[in-house]
């Protein structure tokens, strides 16, 4: 009898569920034993010892039939019948789990009594004590191992007790040596009994604990592919040298990028964002993603001249895991819509700035005739603020023609920077003492360099502007001008109300302004950072801010020296 039938039957009514990695023959017998009602379960654990001495009879009825003359084997033997009878009659389901420890004690008295009967050729039935002692040991509960040697004792004291037969000798050996020996085997057998049933507890945890994950992949896989199906921007994943993993519908239903994902499906060329530029392939999404590198919203074309695509291309890396190598998931958002709609933006505003200035210009005209023409000097301070007001109206045009066009005309010649900022700086002190502000130049003379002046002062006068109108009352604005290997510098320091991170990123945007700026009422178009970035562009040079909000702003801008 198999260890796991006895742990089923000695379980009472408990069935357990067969984990998938067992053989499929045990899975089966696990299936119907399980399925058994409690009595009978009894009954099949109590059938190796009935079947045997079934066996028993059978062979004393062909070689030793006068065995049958002796009263006591008989009884020993309706004993062995009365067993089996009451393992099948007795309901064991309404009765206590342990209660079945009665069949296998009375096996072990009954095997005993029948070799004791039989005499000396019968000493080979103490081996069927293995099974009442297994089907015990293997109980789950620690004493029952202590019952099956408690029955192996038994079964050879109590019979020669009965009997009155000498415990000297052969006798007092089996009496000692049989115990001895099924005492072993039901330690072993409990042990093998716990040891099985405590990996198969781990296997069958493992297993549903597998069963859900599994499940849980399957949904977000089914998720996943719902998502990347659903979204109109292509996804594209790569491994870690820059092979397809993953495309979905949108990059593969794309011609211009069908392409790039399978070769096989034609030549995709990728161009820079001037839209003519063939792009290198170390510089290619997928390069530069398997270089490691990592970029957000980059400007690419794709598709032949006649219907090329713009697309704003990000990648985004993943670390290996799960033994599973690492890689990027790259993005494509067809932004041609947006490219065109700011490209019709910049012309409608370059249009109507060009219309602005021809009349703005022919007022500032007639206004300086006035003013040189006698006989107005009763309104000459209406008139002058009349010009001021157009002038101002005038340099707002042409800042929107610069920003629409992003280049500048330039008239470069040697001019001293140190000397334009401290020019500035002189222009500006009257209004920073106004606002309660002390303004400070630390210059570094002389620091010459190819410039247009009137644009670089333009650039710093919208730079100090700006750090007047975002600092308080009593702040501190500092100037410098200096020299260093890129090139000359000119930084301005306020102790303003400063930017966020995500302000900066935004702040040479067109028409960006602050939260903080429009919640307090600062006067500004949003024009002047953009102007002065293409200015400084223009000249070959950079201009960047460094700031942090309740703490100041400096914005720094460099010129190449020749």
């Amino acid at each position: 009898m198999a260890i796991k039938e006895q742990q089923v039957t000695a379980e009472g009514a408990g069935h357990e569920r067969r984990s998938p990695a067992e053989p499929v023959v045990s899975d089966r017998l696990d299936g119907l034993f399980g399925s058994l009602s409690a009595r009978k379960r009894v009954a099949a654990s109590q059938l190796p010892v009935t079947l045997t001495i079934a066996l028993v009879v059978a062979a004393t009825a062909v070689f030793s039939p006068q065995t049958f003359a002796n009263r006591l084997f008989l009884a020993a033997l309706l004993f062995h019948l009365a067993i089996a009878a009451a393992s099948l009659a007795v309901p064991w389901g309404r009765l206590p789990a342990q209660a079945f420890v009665v069949i296998p004690l009375l096996d072990c008295l009954a095997i005993g009594f029948t070799r004791e009967a039989g005499g000396p050729p019968f000493n080979v039935l103490s081996m069927m004590l293995v099974f009442p002692v297994i089907w015990l040991s293997a109980y789950v509960r620690p004493y029952m191992p202590v019952l099956a040697i408690a029955g192996a004792v038994l079964s050879t004291v109590v019979p020669s007790a009965l009997q009155g037969s000498s415990t000297a000798g052969g006798s007092m050996i089996r009496t000692l040596i049989l115990p001895l020996v099924l005492s072993i085997i039901a330690v072993t057998a409990h042990v093998v009994a716990t040891t099985i049933r405590r990996h198969r507890t781990r296997l069958i945890e493992n297993e549903q604990a597998l069963s859900r994950t599994l499940r849980q992949s399957i949904r977000r896989q089914a998720l996943l592919d719902a998502v990347l199906k659903a979204v109109g921007v292509g996804v594209w994943v790569v491994d870690a040298k820059g092979n397809t993993v993953l495309a979905n519908r949108a990059m593969h239903g794309d011609p211009s990028l069908a392409g790039i994902v399978d070769p096989a499906a034609g030549t995709a060329l990728l161009r820079s964002a001037d839209s003519s530029t063939p792009v290198p392939a170390k510089l290619l999404p997928a390069a530069r993603a398997a270089a490691g590198e990592a970029f957000t919203d980059e400007l690419y074309w794709a598709g032949p001249a006649e219907r090329q695509r713009a697309y704003s291309v990000s990648s985004h890396s993943f670390p290996p895991a799960g033994g599973q190598e690492g890689g990027s998931v790259i993005t494509f958002v067809d932004v041609t819509s947006l490219i065109a709609a700011m490209a019709a933006k910049d012309d409608f505003v370059a249009t109507v700035s060009h219309e602005l200035r021809t009349p703005l210009t022919s007022i500032l005209g007639y206004l300086e005739l006035v003013l040189d023409e006698p006989g107005h000097e009763e309104i000459r301070e209406e008139l002058l603020v009349v010009r001021r007001n157009a002038e101002h109206l005038l340099g707002l045009v042409n800042d929107l023609i610069a920003v629409a066009s992003e280049r500048v005309d330039l008239a470069l010649e040697k001019a001293d920077l140190s000397r334009l900022v401290a020019l500035e700086v002189d222009a500006v002190m009257p209004r920073t003492a106004g606002h309660g502000l002390q303004l400070v130049l630390e210059a570094e003379e002389p620091l010459p360099a190819m410039m247009d002046p009137e644009r670089i002062a333009q650039v710093v006068r919208n730079l100090l502007s700006n750090a007047i109108k975002y600092s308080p009352n009593s702040g501190l604005i500092t100037v410098r001008t200096f020299r260093t290997g890129e090139g000359v510098v000119c930084s301005i320091t306020d102790t303003g109300m400063g930017m966020t991170r995500e302000e900066q990123d935004q702040a040479f945007t067109k028409f960006f302004r602050s939260a903080r700026s429009r919640e307090t009422a600062i006067p500004g178009a949003g024009l002047g950072l953009p102007v002065s970035k293409t200015i400084i562009e223009g000249h070959g040079g950079t201009i960047r801010l460094d700031s942090e909000p309740g703490r100041g702003t400096t914005a720094t801008f460099i010129l190449p020296e020749s």
